[in-house]
């Protein structure tokens, strides 16, 4: 994973759009359009195993949810998609996740390119203390980017992130003077800044309100076209509006009182929240439990 990274990445070939009214009924696509596959992929922190034998596909331009109780391991699933659980002590990853084919944790991978290439926005907003300008060109210079002008990203990616309108005349002020929205769509748009193609999402909602969550939500959509999203979500609602596929996961109890996290189901959003496979579903999806 060592290509030349341009200002801006080049524009996708034209795909095939789900109608804005009906977003969540894109039918999954080939084994030729899959981003990252996880096999038999079994997740450590020390000797307690916290998710055991996730296999999935995730499909290129489509919003994956990951859906399910607090504690089943959606985030902790999550981030093994870009080896953020590295970062903490004692965590390690079994069985495969590779992103086109390519094996995420072998020896030879460099973690901080798989980074750039799979972005990722966090629960909370977290601008930097700098300038919504610097915000914008940090990761670019950090990653040492090649980039002939510096302005003209940054105003790209704050369009990409339906931000451009409402800051342009304020880049040079702090980005914490921001409302929760604003500061979470410039993360968002931070993480476009360095050309990824995959976007992580955790929780990037629950501290927004109603009309900043509308936003981000469009903004999700908005972004599908260019860049494949995966999102982690306690809302059902959010997860049947904006997901194309969704995964339920659930924690299991061995027989040493321990509990696990497991997929019990993956599908398209509408199959999943309209006849699920597995009752476990039905009875998450109805309010039953959780």
């Amino acid at each position: 994973m060592t290509d030349t990274v341009s200002s801006t990445r080049p524009a996708p070939p034209p795909v095939a759009l789900v109608n804005p009214a009906n977003r969540n009924e894109g039918a999954p696509r080939g084994d030729d359009e899959q981003v990252l596959r996880l096999e038999d992929v079994n997740i450590f922190y020390g000797d307690y195993q916290a998710v055991r034998g996730v296999d999935m596909t995730i499909g290129r331009h489509q919003i994956t949810a990951l859906i399910g109780p607090s504690g089943c391991g959606k985030s902790t699933v999550l981030r093994s998609l870009n080896r953020m659980n590295d970062l903490i002590p004692g965590a390690r990853v079994a069985g495969r996740v590779t992103y086109h084919g390519e094996d995420l944790y072998a020896r030879e991978v460099d973690p901080i390119e798989v980074r750039r290439r799979i972005g990722m926005v966090f629960q909370k907003p977290n601008p930097f203390p700098k300038s919504i300008y610097d915000n914008i060109a940090y990761g670019p210079r950090v990653t040492g980017m090649r980039v002939s002008n510096m302005d003209e990203l940054v105003e790209k990616a704050l369009r990409r992130a339906a931000l451009w309108d409402e800051v342009k005349d304020k880049r040079k002020q702090s980005a914490l003077a921001l409302s929760g929205g604003q500061q979470q769509r410039l993360c968002i748009a931070r993480t476009i800044a360095v050309s990824p193609e995959v976007i992580l999402m955790d929780e990037p909602c629950s501290a927004l309100d109603p009309i900043a969550t509308s936003k981000i939500e469009d903004l999700m959509f908005e972004l599908s076209r260019d860049y494949t999203i995966v999102i982690v979500t306690h809302n059902m609602q959010q997860a049947a509006r904006v997901s194309h596929r969704t995964a339920f996961f659930t924690a299991e109890v061995d027989e040493q009182g321990e509990r696990h996290g497991r997929l019990i189901e993956y599908d398209t959003t509408n199959k999943i929240f309209t006849n699920p496979a597995q009752k476990r579903t039905e009875e998450y999806i109805t309010g039953r439990f959780g």
